[in-house]
């Protein structure tokens, strides 16, 4: 059985990791899962939230606010909306992503868009969380 599996993150600016990983924890819609060298193969989709990278090089986090992440036998690619690392995360680029997932949430409301007024709203409640849980 393998050790790592190719771990790849990319985001529309820029392409932010592409290491040998030996388990990645994905903000998955339906919940936090666990990838790992020979997962099954799945897809799912990102909730916003922290992506935490365990590698023989070291632990790495990114927040990403949503995204697509494919799961296979020998990797894990995830296609993130937008992807920063934590250790890179301003205040100013947190309240960037609250404010965009509040103008989502005002425009589903607005428009009585009533299927995508609870996903706005929690769209909104993760961004919030999420400065708490890295102290921003």
């Amino acid at each position: 059985m393998a050790d790592t599996m190719q771990f790849d993150l990319v985001s529309p600016e820029r392409s932010l990791a592409s290491l040998q990983a030996s388990a990645v924890v994905i903000p998955g819609a339906e919940g936090d899962m666990t990838a790992m060298p020979m997962h099954a193969p799945t897809i799912t989709t990102l909730r916003p939230g922290l992506l935490k990278v365990e590698s023989p090089e070291g632990n790495s986090e990114y927040v990403v606010t949503g995204g697509f992440a494919e799961i296979g036998v020998e990797g894990l690619s995830v296609l993130a909306e937008k992807a920063v690392p934590t250790s890179e995360l301003t205040r100013e680029q947190l309240d960037a992503f609250i404010e965009e997932a509040r103008a989502a949430h005002k425009e589903a409301v607005d428009n009585e868009q009533h299927d995508l007024v609870s996903d706005a709203a929690k769209l909104l409640a993760d961004m919030e969380a999420l400065g708490t849980h890295i102290g921003l």
